[in-house]
């Protein structure tokens, strides 16, 4: 790269982070500054990339690993590396996942152009000097797995118009692809070491199953039969003679299992690392094949182990900075663990847990970011950490959720409750920007996990699918009558709020309940089941049949699920966000909204982000989402007399 070019670069990096911040103060500082995560070090450990907003966007990092026996944080470099894509109608995207090739020569980077769904797959050179782009006039393509020696790569590639993916090995060295299988959310989880054998994940949300696929002979495998799975994913030993899956087919709760592999049938799965209460998150495999790193979900938070896979004994990993792991690898030589972090009061940060001689060092060392300065220490202090709550649907079912409330708060206060997406997802500890501005504005915030949430087994998970989201809507009432039961909410001031499926749960909650609410915040949320399903992507369609319903079969009862057709009973202010670049959630579910709102003489509040999608991912565009969704929710929740739809 060119030396003035480079130092251009530096300097609009600097003049673009200070005007998104300007003027804000620390506060702003902690709750917007840079976020990272996905550690990936390089197959010789010299080097580490990772994902991060620091320039704004989430864009691919690399810099030098700091050696072992080393305290110090990683060096950023000044820049990211280059995933501008050469088409110049689709706009910068952002980086959603990355991988090192094997020998190391190319990262590749899943894409999300203007933040939107339609992903493309570019490998970039550490260096940046070499680019190249897989599959580009493919619908969307994702990342999958490489091959051991670094020649093919696993991508699913969804062609045009299409509702099912291609599960695809692409060979490098010519360009040529080979089609491994092709149907709902295939994805190449893992290729062998020889080469020789792959497996594939395939099926509809709650339904997938895992397939092993002989290259040589064309023989497939079902790995996991009769057991449709909500979590499934797979890796080969270093060895090739055994199989470890990550799922939680013919179980509640996601497991680690194994599989041995011989020259016949593989053997039947059996459990490697099981707990009778908490799911497996997250699985990492030290590349010399004898430990595994385990990350559990116990009510919510991480908890790191260290197995010996030879021996099957398990010892305990220091706990991480923040309560929730997002990621983890081994370093290549397997003296430490990467892991990425968060939690309400800890911004997403990296970290390293030495274990050399397979001894754990005591603490975990954070790598990324480097110490914050001393004038935020009092903002960073400010933050409030979350209590625990249990609740009881109207049918009896144990439900939970987090209760974050302002450290002078006395008795009842307002109170927003917040419904997270998915509705596989899960509310967890995590660090929340939006939560935090709203508590320092003396507004309570209540995130429940309603019946449909991952984290609480497989029943829970399926005990909204299809008609029983009629019951899984009258848990969002349930938690207001925990909240004004307890004294915890002042019951003439609480809102609704969500993302995604929690926009949609928003939407149903303030037409089924209108007299609760005094104001509700639809952040992408579903109002019609007809046009969501007429309108988003192909294959996000396909697969969320088992989640939702038929669009066909179940065209009845998706209409008496859709708010849109009983919009006339939301009475509480609205505001409505979206992305213009959104194709999950297609930016017609708002517009709908708000016509139809308007068209009844109300005035609900529409803030579109004209670079977003299905997530608000920019720095400047988090923040005006905070400060406008803050805004809104405290004008009406503690404003007691003004109260206008």
């Amino acid at each position: 790269m060119d030396d003035g070019h480079d130092r251009g670069v530096a300097v609009a990096f600097a003049d673009r982070r200070r005007a998104q911040l300007a003027g804000d103060g620390p506060a702003s500082d902690v709750l917007f500054g840079a976020a990272y995560s996905d550690p990936a070090p390089s197959p010789d450990g010299k080097m580490l990339a990772w994902i991060s907003d620091r320039d704004g966007r989430p864009r691919a990092w690399v810099g030098a690993l700091p050696p072992a026996a080393s305290v110090g944080t990683v060096t950023e470099p000044d820049w990211p590396l280059p995933t501008e894509l050469d088409d110049p109608e689709l706009p910068a995207g952002d980086v959603q996942a990355l991988s090192w090739s094997p020998d190391g020569g190319w990262l590749a980077c899943q894409l999300s152009p203007g933040g939107g769904e339609r992903t493309r797959v570019l490998l970039v050179s550490p260096d940046g000097a070499r680019r190249r782009e897989i599959a580009p006039d493919a619908a969307a393509v994702t990342l999958g797995a490489w091959s051991p020696g670094g020649r093919r790569l696993g991508v699913t590639i969804y062609p045009q118009g299409r509702g099912d993916g291609l599960a695809c090995l692409v060979d490098l060295r010519d360009g040529t692809s080979t089609v491994l299988a092709d149907g709902p959310a295939a994805k190449v989880c893992t290729i062998s070491g020889d080469g020789r054998r792959v497996v594939v994940r395939l099926g509809r949300r709650g339904a997938r199953h895992l397939e092993l696929i002989d290259l040589r002979t064309g023989r497939r495998t079902d790995l996991i039969p009769g057991g449709d799975a909500t979590v499934a994913d797979a890796r080969f030993g270093v060895t090739g003679s055994q199989l470890f899956l990550h799922t939680d087919a013919g179980r509640e709760r996601a497991a680690l299992l194994g599989v041995t592999l011989g020259d016949g049938e593989p053997s039947l799965a059996y459990p490697v690392a099981a707990r009778a209460d908490d799911d497996l998150d997250l699985v990492a495999l030290d590349p010399s094949g004898a430990r595994a790193a385990l990350v559990w979900n116990v009510d919510g938070r991480s908890e790191l182990e260290l197995l010996d896979l030879r021996s099957g004994m398990v010892g305990p990993l220091p706990e991480p900075p923040g309560d929730v792991v997002s990621s983890a690898a081994f370093t290549r030589d397997g003296t430490a663990l990467l892991l990425a972090s968060e939690g309400p009061t800890v911004p997403p940060q990296l970290a390293r847990i030495g274990l050399d001689a397979c001894v754990p060092a005591l603490e975990a060392t954070v790598l990324l970011p480097a110490e914050p300065p001393e004038h935020l220490w009092d903002a960073l202090n400010a933050l409030v950490g979350p209590t625990l709550h249990e609740f009881t649907g109207e049918d009896g079912l144990t439900l939970s959720g987090w209760l974050f409330r302002p450290r002078t708060a006395l008795g009842a206060t307002p109170t927003l409750i917040w419904l997270h997406g998915g509705p596989e997802a899960q509310e967890r500890p995590t660090f929340q920007p939006l939560f935090q501005a709203l508590v320092a504005e003396g507004i309570a915030v209540f995130a429940p996990n309603v019946r449909g949430s991952g984290g609480f087994g497989r029943s829970f998970t399926q005990a909204d699918d299809h008609e029983r989201r009629f019951t899984a809507i009258t848990d969002v009432r349930a938690a207001v009558t925990f909240l004004t039961d307890s004294g915890l909410a002042d019951p003439a001031r609480i809102g609704v709020a969500g993302r995604s499926y929690g926009g949609y749960l928003t939407l149903a909650a303030l037409t089924w309940f209108p007299e609760l609410f005094r104001v509700g915040v639809d952040v992408c949320g579903i109002a019609d089941f007809e046009t969501f399903y007429a309108d988003t992507e192909p294959w996000i369609a396909t697969a969320a049949t088992t989640k939702y319903g038929d669009p066909v079969r179940d065209r009845e009862m998706l209409r008496a699920l859709s708010p849109i057709h009983a919009i006339e009973r939301v009475g509480a202010p609205l505001l409505v966000v979206h992305g213009a670049h959104d194709t999950d959630v297609p930016l017609g579910e708002a517009e709908q909204v708000v016509a139809a709102l308007r068209e009844r003489g109300a005035s609900p509040g529409f803030l579109l982000f004209d670079d977003e999608g299905h997530q608000v991912r920019g720095t400047a565009n988090r923040a005006a989402f905070v400060r406008e969704v803050v805004g809104w929710v405290g004008r009406n929740l503690q404003e007691v007399d003004s109260r206008t739809a």
